[in-house]
């Protein structure tokens, strides 16, 4: 049950809130001056205070509420406090409400107002606690991590991020293909990197392979070797990828990008552990974990027949999703301090403009733009205009990249039985804020 400090000298007044919150499942506790208000707070937990402005009989000035609320403010920063005040105290109080109370209300009061701003406060104030602790759990599971697994240097804080390291590293120990899926720049190879890390043949080689910097007809050697005179310029014989990742693990990035006959080698390599160089018709045998990734529609690209639905099966064993990092807001500011390892620190302005910014290179974006500051800046810190970021309003996304927003929120509504409080608590944002995101997919509020 909430409980809520009222803080006011008119046992009167006090009985008859009691009186009033006890008929909607709200329990309160009284004090009759500052001192024992504070001291009350002091010894327990309370979800909010109502406070009067004035303590002095002989007096109207309002002094003493102003100074309660500030001696409030800094005992409990985050803990909401309304304030019950005269008419006379009204400019206090406004001004009171400017450096930080949840509002204010004249007496004598309206019983429906005050049950409507209380019980809204009480809600917002149990959607900050589920939310942290539910930051609480993340930073010890992320702590977990980085003690449990081997996660090469990762630089992260967003959930979203955690949740794909963690299955990546639950992955790991097994032998079965994973397809890393996501945008360019976003860091899939460094997701590959920590399946290697944590598989049984971390000791092996992990040798990464670009498809999409290949040209078309030189893959298949990039990929399977070649002997010498198998194509022109082949002046002597050559391993591929596959050998030299034998024992290990083999990154195939832009997999999208690979040729028809190439996709069809590729799956039997899969299949049997046997390939031909090129040029050759001996057969070789390894021991290969292969990763993928792409940030192309493989299922489309299936559909338009540009690849083959078999191979996309066998890659896609266990699917990794990667957000961009626009989606992974909380790894920004933690990833541009790794960037700028013991260079100039952010101004406040910088931060902001990082975090403003939709990132549509994503990491290695980040990367470059901290790079190029550390390098331009000429004062002590890295100011907002030595980032040189463009200064247009991002524009509103798709209807397809919405898709997956609508998507989620409508699931974390239904999981909390249409809570809007609890929804947005799992979502990790305002009731407010679900409500804008609720109007903007024409989710019915119902």
């Amino acid at each position: 049950m909430p409980q809520i400090l009222i803080i006011d000298d008119n046992t009167a007044v006090a009985t008859a809130l009691d009186v009033l919150f006890s008929l909607h499942d709200i329990d309160t506790r009284h004090a009759v001056s500052p001192e024992q208000g504070l001291a009350m707070l002091a010894e327990q937990e309370f979800d909010l205070v109502l406070q009067d402005m004035n303590f002095t009989a002989d007096t109207t000035s309002g002094e003493e509420g102003q100074q309660l609320f500030r001696d409030i403010r800094q005992a409990h920063p985050d803990l909401p406090v309304i304030l019950l005040t005269a008419w006379t105290h009204l400019d206090s109080a406004v001004e009171l409400v400017k450096a930080g109370a949840a509002d204010y209300l004249a007496k004598p009061w309206d019983d429906g107002r005050l049950l409507t701003t209380v019980n809204n406060l009480l809600e917002l104030a149990e959607t900050r606690r589920e939310l942290a602790r539910r930051r609480s759990r993340e930073l010890r599971n992320q702590q977990a991590l980085h003690e449990r697994y081997d996660l090469r240097g990762v630089v992260f804080a967003d959930p979203a991020s955690e949740r794909v390291i963690s299955l990546a590293c639950q992955v790991a120990r097994s032998q079965l293909p994973v397809l890393i899926t996501g945008p360019n720049g976003a860091g899939k190879e460094k997701i590959a990197e920590i399946i290697q890390a944590n598989s049984a043949d971390r000791k092996g080689p992990f040798v990464a392979l670009n498809c999409g910097a290949i040209p078309s007809e030189l893959i298949e050697a990039e990929l399977f070797g070649a002997e010498a005179g198998a194509y022109t310029g082949a002046n002597k014989a050559r391993e591929g990828k596959f050998e030299a990742a034998d024992g290990g693990t083999l990154f195939l990035d832009e997999i999208g990008n690979l040729s028809l006959t190439g996709q069809m080698k590729l799956l039997r390599v899969l299949e049997t552990g046997r390939f031909e160089r090129l040029g050759s018709n001996r057969e070789r045998q390894v021991s290969v974990r292969v990763v993928s990734a792409t940030n192309a529609d493989l299922p489309a690209m299936i559909r338009d027949g540009s690849f083959r639905e078999d191979l996309y099966y066998r890659l896609n064993t266990v699917e990794l999703s990667l957000p961009p990092l626009a989606e992974r807001r909380e790894d920004i500011l933690p990833l541009a301090q790794h960037f700028l390892a013991d260079g100039k620190p952010l101004s406040a302005q910088a931060a902001q403009a990082l975090q403003r910014h939709t990132w549509p290179g994503n990491v290695r974006e980040l990367r470059n733009v901290i790079q190029r500051a550390v390098l331009l800046a000429q004062g002590p810190r890295i100011e907002a205009a030595d980032l040189n970021l463009p200064r247009a309003a991002p524009s509103r996304p798709s209807a397809a990249a919405d898709e997956p927003d609508r998507a989620r929120i409508v699931n974390a509504l239904e999981r909390a039985g249409g809570v809007i409080a609890q929804a947005a608590a799992e979502l990790g944002m305002s009731r407010q804020a679900l409500y804008r995101r609720m109007d903007r997919h024409h989710i019915p509020r119902e």
